[in-house]
């Protein structure tokens, strides 16, 4: 799946013809903290997807569902390196 910021920019910051700036400057955050979330090096919060879903629509709950589908695909990714065992009824 892709990172939030990917789907922010894809879908709404490079079609809406709007910077990272003038969307921070929107949605009342610094340029850095976007630039961040649009690069990938930032996963959203629950106080973001509120103010995404404020600027741009959508509900918080998918725009965290994208950040959560995001982050369970990169665990799963490492899954064999977690060092957990199963505990199964018998």
């Amino acid at each position: 799946p892709p990172h939030p910021g990917e789907i922010l920019n894809g879908l709404w910051l490079k079609p809406m013809g709007l910077s990272v700036s003038q969307a921070a400057n929107a949605l009342g955050i610094s340029r850095k903290t976007l630039s961040k979330i649009v690069n990938g090096k930032s996963g959203i919060s629950p106080e973001m997807a509120f103010r995404l879903s404020i600027a741009f629509g959508g509900s918080p709950e998918s725009w965290m569902g994208h950040q959560t589908a995001f982050d369970l695909w990169k665990i799963e990714q490492k899954k064999s390196t977690l060092n957990v065992t199963p505990l199964l009824a018998h």
